[in-house]
């Protein structure tokens, strides 16, 4: 009797928590998709270039990639409820201004602030769910918050468009307005606080990793409208990789990195990782692009495009149960290469098929094909990633995977998108084609990487028991797919 009043006692906290952290994380892993489908509206509206396109993506996905860890070291240093208050604050305050941009600068500036919001708030998510729920319920309220967050990449294009159509396109980021202003008075009082002793910040590490990244994504965005012999490419192109090389040689030597690079000395750790990276290149660029084809080639309103895109993204709803059995029972090395070489399959069918006159029912087959790859992939991959490092280096090994596929968006919309540009551009439905198709077959030259990278994952990774393999299992689910 004893036992099931304190299960009882439990409930509210554990409830609130899990309805607080799934809408937080709802929000985060929405508008890294959300605005794909608005990007016409957006374009028409405040004008601007392929590259101001890009970085209205970008800014929000490599600022949340590469201050992701940096966030959930400041939550362990000062207080985990505090700074997801403070993340769940900036984010609310920036989406505000995304909607009431003047112009194309201020959208972009807003969606880089967004991402500093969404870096604090969304690794916290999970650390404040784990502490609220008791060990025997964590499976199940991990697993309604990885549905949660799927369900927001999944129906991303789909709500971007439906309010761009109905509303205006300034509606995909107030959405996000009131629904912060609950949730932070809501976070102070039914949330636990909690810290890490002795968590340390790397700042450095930091400074490093942020220059690197942000000077070589900038010199892929900018390098087909200002060349790329242009001083500022150039030194991007120079600097960001030495910035990079740098943050390798911290984590190598510092005592306290952010990213210890020994986890890369495994293969299995590297194999999945650089697929992470790969599949999210492939995947976001690609999607950058078609979810453009729908509206301005095919002729598609925001909201059919958004439909339009739902065998795709929305496909790991229903098939990741089914891959979860299958990597159990096969291991979860072949289920995630197989579903690698299944999504680039799905894009290099695209790239095939795709003209101006090219009907959905023939782009259907390929869009599911690349749906049923990514739920393949992201079933397995977690408990893969997990099991290939310690215990204790578990956190760090999650958050590096989060900001790898992160990183893997932001440069994928980057590297296609200057495909796109040099072999085509919106001129007309021709040119618009004419830059995609090669565009796709890299995005799907890179996905068939990310395949032959996952085979270096070894056997024993695939079956090996991870006592918080549930925990860390969420994270793979938001890319974040999200």
């Amino acid at each position: 009797m004893h036992t099931q009043d304190s299960d009882t006692r439990l409930r509210g906290p554990a409830v609130w928590a899990l309805v607080l952290t799934g809408v937080a994380g709802f929000m985060a892993a929405l508008d890294n998709l959300v605005v794909t489908t608005a990007l016409p509206a957006i374009r028409a509206d405040l004008g601007g270039g392929l590259e101001d396109l890009e970085w209205t993506v970008n800014a929000y996905t490599l600022t949340f990639a590469v201050l992701l860890m940096f966030g959930a070291a400041l939550g362990d240093r000062f207080g985990r409820r505090r700074l997801f208050a403070a993340g769940l604050a900036v984010f609310t305050g920036a989406s505000a201004a995304a909607a009431l941009s003047p112009g194309i600068d201020a959208l972009i500036a807003a969606r880089a602030v967004q991402g500093v919001g969404a870096a604090v708030m969304m690794p916290l998510t999970l650390t404040l769910l784990t502490a609220a729920v008791p060990a025997a319920r964590r499976g199940t309220a991990l697993g309604i918050y990885g549905a949660v967050t799927g369900l927001a990449v999944a129906s991303g294009p789909l709500i971007g468009g439906s309010l761009t159509e109905h509303i205006s396109w300034q509606w995909i980021f107030w959405l996000n307005v009131p629904v912060g202003l609950a949730l932070i008075p809501l976070a102070r009082l039914r949330l636990a606080e909690s810290t890490a002793p002795g968590a340390r910040l790397d700042i450095p590490g930091t400074l490093l990793i942020s220059g690197g990244l942000f000077g070589i994504v900038y010199a892929l965005v900018n390098a087909h409208s200002e060349g790329w012999t242009s001083a500022p490419v150039l030194t991007g192109l120079i600097l960001g990789p030495a910035l990079v090389a740098g943050f390798v040689h911290h984590g190598s030597t510092h005592a306290d990195p952010m990213l210890p690079m020994r986890l890369f000395r495994d293969r299995g750790f590297l194999g999945i990782n650089l697929a992470s990276l790969l599949m999210f290149l492939g995947m976001f660029g690609s999607i950058f692009l078609l979810s453009q084809f729908l509206q301005g080639v095919a002729g598609y309103s925001p909201t059919e495009a958004g439909l339009r895109m739902l065998p795709w993204t929305g496909m790991p709803m229903i098939v990741a149960p089914l891959a979860g059995i299958l990597s159990d029972r096969i291991g979860g090395r072949p289920v995630a290469a197989a579903g690698l070489a299944f999504q680039a399959l799905g894009l290099g069918w695209f790239a095939a098929i795709l003209s101006t006159d090219v009907s959905y029912a023939a782009q259907l087959p390929p869009l599911i094909l690349s749906g049923i790859g990514m739920a393949l992939y992201f079933a397995p991959a977690a408990n893969i990633l997990m099991s290939t490092v310690r215990p204790a280096d578990q956190g760090k090994a999650s958050g590096a995977n989060n900001a790898l596929r992160e990183l893997g968006g932001a440069l994928g919309v980057a590297v296609l998108a200057s495909v796109f540009s040099a072999q085509g551009g919106y001129e007309s439905p021709h040119a618009f084609t004419d830059g995609t198709v090669p565009a796709l077959w890299i995005g799907a030259a890179a996905v068939a990487l990310a395949a032959a990278l996952a085979l270096l994952v070894p056997r024993r990774s695939q079956a090996a028991p991870v006592p918080a393999g549930r925990t860390a299992r969420t994270p793979e689910k938001v890319p974040a797919a999200r």
